[in-house]
């Protein structure tokens, strides 16, 4: 069996604001690009057009509805590797292919070395490793570890796929071991939380979540507040409604 570093130098992850992730499949495509060609590559997919459609995603996005009436809305939830710090799927490895790395505490499997015996997948609760059939071994996100300190691509694009395609920001990378990263805080200003912590696997990757509906009624009372200081001219509703809005346009 594998064993765990006692500790890691540092706690790369990730941070979804589910506040604002609009469930575009962006994170989702773009993996499925960038790992085709990268670590552990390719991906594999079967019939992909057919009725019965098959393949290695190592991000997906379910949505759900929560609430009910009036204040009901959609949350979508993107899933993906979590990069424990306990990680089961590790330490049930026969053969030390799943290991997590001391410097950065990623979480990775070794294609060479693993044999597709699924025990991983089995352990991990959050169900985020892949079976390969045409590869026969396990794959999983890698917070695209081949991307992040790859010097020969700009420094910008030094990010997981995942990040650098979010068209709403929802996404965000960086070092979850420094309470002075800008994850971090995120994490701590808007309560971010951990998937399933109550099972012990100390998961890196925070969610941020959906802000309630009385921070969407404050907000609206403060528009609604605006509204209301703006000198209403004579004339009907909506000829008061379009002096608002060319007032509050021009600003």
């Amino acid at each position: 069996m594998t064993s765990l570093p006692e500790s890691t130098e540092k706690k790369l992850g990730l941070v979804i604001d589910l506040d604002i992730c609009v469930g575009c499949q962006a994170c989702a495509t773009s993996c499925k690009e960038w790992n085709t060609g990268g670590y552990s590559a390719p991906l594999s997919d079967h019939d992909p057009y057919g009725a019965d459609p098959f393949g290695a995603w190592l991000n997906r996005v379910h949505s759900y509805e929560v609430g009910e009436g009036r204040g009901s809305k959609t949350v979508h939830f993107p899933r993906s590797c979590l990069h424990c710090e306990e990680p089961d799927c590790v330490t049930v490895c026969p053969t030390g292919a799943s290991y997590k790395r001391v410097e950065d505490g990623i979480v990775l499997v070794n294609p060479d070395i693993c044999i597709g015996c699924k025990l991983c997948s089995w352990a991990c609760p959050y169900g985020a490793r892949e079976y390969d059939v045409d590869d026969g071994v396990m794959k999983k996100c890698t917070l695209c570890v081949d991307r992040i300190y790859n010097e020969t691509i700009p420094e910008e694009d030094r990010l997981p796929a995942c990040v650098r395609a979010c068209p709403t920001g929802a996404r965000a990378f960086g070092d979850l071991g420094d309470p002075q990263s800008a994850v971090s805080k995120a994490v701590a200003d808007r309560g971010g939380y951990g998937l399933l912590e109550e099972f012990g696997y100390k998961p890196v990757n925070r969610y941020l979540p959906p802000r309630t509906a009385n921070s969407n009624t404050a907000s609206t009372s403060v528009v609604a507040k605006s509204a209301e200081a703006i000198p209403k001219p004579d004339g009907s509703a909506i000829e008061r409604l379009f002096a608002w809005a060319d007032q509050a346009l021009s600003r």
